[in-house]
């Protein structure tokens, strides 16, 4: 069982229960909270089936990555090394094929030493969370000590399902606890990807929106946010209290911080 909340300007994920391979090895976490938003662009995305950035979302990312000097993927399954790096060389192609290369890419994962990290955070031309398991993406970003990095970085930041949810907050990883916890906050956008779902996860989702609204995106759907605008690519629905209808542009200024 997961205790995710904040105590005064402190992060705090609790694991009660035994040590378990994947999950985490100290009982605490702690973060100091920040709400400064310095990125160039954020896009949330719920996923790319194809393995392809539509032509729509490659026009808004090539005019945001005018500098392509270093992307640096951060990953949701930190010891799954072999497939860490393979994720990454295929994201990167995604990048390529729309005449987007970046002259370096690289993954954070558990093999990145604290130190090591930073550095590659603090030279990013562009920062990808990249999706699987959004707690262990979380708790990997508190041990390197990034979670702050990120928030201060002026570079694009992206994330994909698991991680576009660690980009909002309040934000919610059902698959552990429907305990709300806050992410890196960059927006009050609370992520579900890969819409359309049903079952035991839609009724689940349904108790959540009874007390916070949440965002179901479509795969191949976008959410792009600068310090002045906020805009929407594809199909995006709003939970509201159990009802699901089409997110508006009006609704969607509300998400901005």
């Amino acid at each position: 069982m997961l205790l995710i909340y904040w105590k005064e300007r402190i992060f705090v994920i609790q694991y009660l229960g035994p040590p378990q391979a994947g999950r985490f090895s100290r009982h605490f976490y702690y973060c100091e909270r920040e709400r400064i938003m310095n990125a160039k662009l954020l896009g949330f995305f719920s996923g790319f089936p194809t393995r392809h950035f539509t032509d729509d979302i490659a026009a808004v990312l090539k005019e945001a990555l005018t500098v392509r000097d270093s992307l640096v993927f951060i990953s949701s399954w930190p010891d799954d090394h072999a497939q860490n790096d393979d994720d990454s060389h295929g994201m990167h192609r995604m990048f390529a094929e729309k005449n987007m290369p970046f002259d370096r890419h690289s993954v954070i994962d558990s093999r990145t030493k604290a130190d090591d990290a930073v550095s590659m955070i603090r030279e990013a031309s562009c920062i990808f969370l990249m999706g699987g398991n959004a707690t262990l993406q979380l708790q990997l970003m508190c041990d390197k000590g990034i979670l702050d990095e990120i928030r201060q970085s002026s570079a694009v930041i992206l994330g994909v399902s698991a991680g576009a949810m660690n980009m909002g907050g309040p934000t919610v990883d059902i698959y552990e606890s429907s305990t709300p916890y806050e992410g890196l906050g960059f927006a009050n956008i609370t992520v579900k990807a890969h819409y359309p779902f049903e079952g035991e996860l839609l009724q689940s989702l349904k108790q959540v929106s009874m007390e916070l609204p949440v965002c179901l995106m479509t795969d191949e759907s976008a959410i792009f946010v600068t310090k002045e605008t906020i805009a929407k690519i594809g199909q995006i629905y709003r939970m509201v209290k159990g009802e699901i209808t089409p997110l508006t542009q009006e609704q969607l200024e509300q998400m901005r911080n």
